[in-house]
């Protein structure tokens, strides 16, 4: 199926369903950035993977805290996202300007992730980051004026 369909007037809109994908795919990634600062904030020993690479093995008190926000924060992105995506709930005025937010931030949160001296975070994580900034900004894109 082609994201773009024709209305009634002739001219092109993108279709629901590729938002939704969009949608579906930029919230996924966040509860799955989410899920692993639950268990980064539990003892997980992956410090030295996340936070600029700069943590030990497992994380300090203090950073297991910031991973409980982190994750209440990527938890609540996911949600907004797929509000947006018109997967949650209904439309709000404060869901467009909270996309763009989000689409701006994981684009910042990309360039953080290439600096990084983790491979792991340089890698994996800029990628995974740089795609939830496209799909986030497809949705605002395609849902503006809604």
């Amino acid at each position: 199926m082609s994201a773009v369909a024709t209305n009634q007037s002739g001219s092109t809109s993108t279709s629901r369903s590729a938002v939704r994908a969009a949608a579906a795919g930029a919230a996924g990634i966040c509860m799955g950035f989410a899920g692993m600062q639950v268990a980064l904030a539990a003892g997980a020993p992956l410090g030295e993977h996340v936070w600029g690479g700069t943590q030990d093995r497992v994380l300090s008190g203090d950073m297991r805290i910031v991973s409980c926000g982190a994750a209440v924060v990527l938890t609540a992105m996911a949600a907004t996202i797929a509000r947006r995506g018109g997967l949650l709930g209904h439309q709000a005025r404060w869901l467009a300007p909270a996309t763009w937010g989000i689409a701006g931030y994981m684009a910042l949160n990309t360039l953080g992730n290439l600096t990084s001296s983790s491979p792991v975070e340089r890698y994996g994580f800029a990628a995974a980051t740089a795609v939830v900034s496209g799909l986030t900004t497809f949705v605002a894109l395609s849902t503006r004026g809604e």
